[in-house]
């Protein structure tokens, strides 16, 4: 008799000791688990995918209605890095007419742009008549990023600062929908994300020196947040805040958000319009609470 756990046994026409087969149940255990766990994600992942069909349904009758009536419209994708803007940009546009919309992310400016009027760059984006633009970051880069990282100058920013309710105002008065929606993650939430994005070679693409930079900077990206909605948010050009720790709740609330900017026809009665309003709240509502959060703990928080 040999010593505990190394009595041999067949598997298979393989001799192998009993602590052997021991372990190769106990991994085959695990690999099981971890395949009921995938396969339980996926079914989620199919179950959420699924709840945004009738709303991107919408947003196709949304399109039709922008066409017929020659109407153009602005969507404006702003947060802090990995709050989810992309993946909802995705969802917004999967079945939309590709011939009336255009994502545009813009990329650091030519010197030939930076000689120019700071909105030229944008306004060459702007849709024509029967068209969304959806811009994944926007004109708000020179009020977040940009003094954050010294890539403006104290006066660049000032004057933005002054000019841009002027500039909005006139674009929706002009006949633009102009929808400002922010992305609003928290510390914690971004950090999982970095990480991911570390370690998962379909997303390390998404991590630059800038996003690195973002958890350091946590605080002076907060203060500019409540300076940008504090200045910038008007009766003419509210902004949309949007709680994005749970990606799926801030798509589909986003999908929502959009679909209520436009009174088109045909709306189908049976789907549920709401908007919850645990994810989605007003900018004056969002500046509310960070000043009630600086009074209590001496600092904004968000």
């Amino acid at each position: 008799m040999t010593e505990n756990g190394t009595d041999l046994v067949d598997v298979d026409g393989q001799q192998i000791t009993v602590a052997e087969l021991i372990e190769k149940n106990r991994q085959l255990a695990e690999e099981i688990e971890e395949l009921k766990a995938s396969e339980s994600k996926a079914v989620k992942r199919r179950k959420q995918e699924l709840a945004l069909k009738p709303y991107q349904a919408e947003l196709i009758k949304l399109q039709q209605h922008l066409e017929t009536q020659q109407r153009k419209m602005i969507i404006i994708f702003e947060g802090r890095d990995a709050s989810g803007k992309g993946g909802t940009i995705r969802r917004a546009t999967r079945y939309m007419n590709e011939k009336h919309y255009r994502i545009v992310a813009l990329g650091k400016p030519t010197e030939r742009q930076k000689s120019q009027w700071f909105f030229q760059k944008y306004v060459a984006e702007f849709p024509r008549g029967g068209e969304i633009v959806l811009f994944d970051r926007s004109w708000y880069n020179r009020a977040m990023v940009e003094p954050v990282f010294n890539f403006c100058t104290t006066e660049e920013y000032n004057n933005f600062m002054k000019g841009v309710t002027g500039f909005e105002k006139d674009l929706v008065r002009q006949g633009t929908t102009l929808l400002k929606l922010y992305f609003s993650v928290t510390k914690d939430e971004q950090a999982h994300r970095f990480e991911r994005r570390k370690t998962d070679p379909l997303r390390q693409w998404k991590l630059s020196e800038v996003d690195v930079q973002a958890q350091d900077r946590w605080d002076e990206f907060t203060n500019v947040k409540y300076e940008m909605l504090k200045r910038t948010h008007t009766s003419t050009a509210p902004w949309t805040i949007v709680r994005s720790n749970n990606k799926q709740q801030a798509r589909l609330n986003v999908l929502k958000v959009i679909l209520n900017s436009i009174n088109y026809e045909n709306r189908d009665a049976d789907i549920d319009f709401i908007p919850d309003p645990e994810v989605v709240i007003s900018g004056s509502r969002e500046i509310e609470r960070m000043e009630a959060d600086r009074i209590r703990t001496g600092k904004f928080s968000g």
